[in-house]
This record gives structure tokens, sequence and C-alpha cells, in this order.
């Protein structure tokens, strides 16, 4: 019994033992739940006279068949349409603002053959949210435009829906945020600001695979948002069947709507989005240089907008009106350096995280089982996306040399093994690269 929905089907099933059909049709027909938490459940019905009926008469019934259904007892709630519109506007009104500024929007979005399917499908969804593609899941390499499109969404639905109440939140925010709630005691107030909205944007959902309890929040979440006609839409680096940690309900529901995958851009693409946004930040950029980027940066669209801005803060600072070749060259090839270049405390940071740790706790001298995979983790990763040498990565631990050497063979003997492994370096390093 996955839903709000089927534990009341079930509810009705038993009160079929105790009233008739005529009963049930007359006063039960026009409920529906509007939430089940924590051992409570809020119907709503438009009827005051039903209303009135089934919380006189019918509610020790109900409560018997939760009871029946969860060995345990219900708090049950009748509401009607005033005290409905009350919860649903407990929302504070939304900004206006551009979610990541008015450079996301769908007419600022370069379409090419390799992520016009995405592109289609995210219109489509700010155009008629919750009706064709829910959910919609994006999904590709970082750098191609995905979260573009969520914000394009996203602005597109606050100008012809200004009513609308929009989330947007990254897979691992997601985790933290619910961290806190229990933490502070806030999970009520957790749990309605997610499902009180009617378009919940995740960004990087592949964060919450692994993660018992948020997987757990994330699915009633999800029901509860899809069972009330909200629109949800989700990115991931990779297609739920390849997330190898995520709990298979959740896979069954990712794959329930439309999934859409980006590809890098052709080359022709690449020329197509150096133009627009050289054009739009204000860039001078001859053809010459803007062919050299173009064959030169095959995968990664934000790699095009690091050189850009380079080359603007340059201009300005040099007060300069044309570029030299010369430093075309030298900046793109600063840029794809950089974007392999992180710093061991960096890593260390992210690991930590993934792990529940803190860098501390990495660094530190603790030998639990978590502490050490992590630690063990962290090394490895420093070797593949760094160029310190064995006595560096041991220097920045605390590790001797031979302990380094036998934590980086560790995992390499085992990522290409242990799918779970493979996954969870694929994870860590997709939050490292995310910077």
């Amino acid at each position: 019994m996955n839903s709000a929905s089927d534990v009341w089907q079930a509810v009705l099933k038993l009160l079929e033992q105790h009233l008739s059909p005529t009963a049930i049709s007359t006063w039960f027909s026009d409920c529906q739940v509007v939430e089940l938490l924590d051992n409570r459940l809020i119907l709503h019905t438009p009827s005051e006279f039903s209303q009135n009926i089934i919380m006189t008469r019918y509610l020790d019934l109900v409560k018997d068949a939760l009871k029946e259904i969860f060995a345990a007892d219900f708090d049950v709630q009748v509401i009607g349409d005033e005290e409905l519109a009350r919860r649903i506007n407990r929302q504070p009104p939304l900004r206006q603002e551009f979610l990541g500024g008015d450079q996301f929007t769908f007419d600022k979005f370069v379409v090419g053959p390799t992520n016009r399917i995405a592109y289609a499908a995210a219109l489509a969804v700010s155009q008629n949210p919750a009706t064709k593609y829910n959910p919609l899941f994006i999904y590709g390499d970082s750098g191609l435009g995905k979260t573009h499109l969520l914000y394009s969404i996203a602005n597109a639905l606050r100008i012809s829906r200004p009513d609308f109440r929009i989330v947007y939140i990254k897979g691992d925010d997601f985790t933290n945020e619910l961290i806190n709630a229990i933490q502070t005691g806030s999970n009520s107030e957790f749990r309605e600001k997610f499902r009180m909205a009617d378009l919940l944007l995740v960004d990087d959902i592949q964060f919450i695979a692994g993660k018992i309890q948020t997987q757990e929040e994330f699915f009633h979440t999800f029901n509860a948002l899809y069972e009330s006609g909200r629109q949800i839409v989700l990115t991931s680096d990779r297609a739920p069947k390849d997330m190898l940690r995520l709990e298979d309900r959740l896979k069954s529901r990712f794959e329930g709507g439309l999934m859409v995958d980006v590809q890098p851009p052709d080359y022709e693409t690449r020329v197509a989005i150096l133009k627009n946004k050289a054009a739009r930040m204000g860039i001078p950029l001859a053809e010459e240089a803007c062919i050299y980027i173009a064959e030169n940066i095959k995968s990664n669209i934000r790699q095009i907008e690091g050189i850009l801005k380079k080359i603007q803060a340059y201009l300005e600072l040099e007060r300069a009106e044309n570029l030299d070749m010369d430093l075309v060259e030298n900046i793109t090839k600063e840029v794809i350096r950089s974007e392999r270049s992180y710093t061991p405390e960096y890593i260390v940071e992210k690991t930590a995280s993934f792990y529940d740790l803190s860098p501390e706790d990495i660094l530190g001298k603790g030998k639990t089982k978590n502490i050490a995979a992590a630690r063990q983790m962290a090394t490895y990763l420093m070797r593949k996306l760094t160029t310190l040498t064995l006595e560096e990565i041991g220097g920045v631990l605390n590790r001797d040399h031979s302990t380094i050497l036998h934590s980086i063979r560790k995992i390499e003997e085992s990522v290409n093994t242990d799918a779970s492994l493979s996954d969870t370096v694929r994870d860590i390093t997709a939050n490292i690269m995310n910077k």
C-alpha cells in the first residue's frame, strides 16, 4: 500500500462491512484525502452537511478501519472548502524575480539536435503543467543545460501563473534540509514546504540515492504531489535505471513519466551558443576565435561560459576593444585546466558531506567503518582529480605513504567489480565537479 489514495480505498472497503452501498455513496463519494501523515488523516468534502454527518456518525468507523490497516490509532479530521483554501494558501506569496536571473528563459536556450526533445518537453510542461509529462525526468552529463531548462520552466510559469507555488531545490540540499528538520523538530514545516508546491523542481536528484531516510521522505513527497495533480520535474546525471543505490519504488515512479536525455552539443550548436552568449555579454568575438573555442570545448557549456567571462573581464580591465587570438587560446587552455583541478580541502569537504561526516572526521584518528571508508574514498579521489604526489596526499590526510597507497589500490581494485562502490565514486565526483 504505497499511497494515500490506496489507503483510503482500503478504508472504504472495510467500511462496506458496516455500511450499505447507499450510505457510502451518499456520504463518502466526494471525500478526498488531503493528508496522510504521522498517524493523522485529513479528508476534504465540499459538502458541509456530509462533513457534519461523517464527524458525528462515522468517525469512529473510519478510525477503526485505519487501526485495522496500520495497527495504530489515528486522528481523523474532515475539512470543508474554506479550511482547504486556508491550508493551500499558507505559503507566502511568490516573489516574481526570475529564478537564476533573466538569462535563464526558453528564448535564451540554444536548441540543437542533442537537446531538442528535452527543450520541447520542458516547454510543454511550462505551458500545461501536470497534464502529459508528469514527472518530467531530464538526464545527461554536467554542464549541458539541464538547470537552464528547470529555471526556464519556473520563470515561464511565474509569468503565466503568478499564483503558482514553485519550489526549486538540489538533491543534496533536500537531504540537508531534512536533517535540519529532524534536528529542530520542524518536520511538519519541512513536509508542508514541498507537499504544498504546485511545481517541484529537483536538480541532481541522483544525490538522494543510497540515503535511506531521504529516499523514504522523497517517496511520500512525490506521491503526495503526483496524486494531487501537481507537476514534478527532476534532473540527473544519469537515467534512473543506472542509479544503482536508488530504491526500486522511486525508479518506478521516475520512469513513469517522460524521460529525456541531453547530449553534448554538436559543433554547429557550440558555435551558436558562443555567438549567442557573446552578443548578450557585449563581447566582440571574431569568427576565428569562435571557431577555436568551439573546436576545443566539446562537452561542457559551462566551460564556454567560463571562457567568455574571462574574456569579458580582460576587456573591461584592460579597456581593450579587440581580442588577440593568443589571449583567446591561453584563456581556453586555462579554463580547461581549471575545470580539471580541485583542491584537496574541497575534495575532503565533499567526500565528508556524502558520508554525513565532517572534514575533521576524515582528517582525524577515528577508525569506525564509515570514517575509514570516507577516508579511503577521499584518498582515491585526490589521486584521481589532482596532480598531488602520494607524499603530498599523505600530508593532507596525516597518513604515511604505505597507508595512502593501500587506500588507492583498494578502491582501484574494487571499483570495476563492486557496482555500489562504482556508483559512490561517480556520485561524489559529480558533486565535486558541480562546484
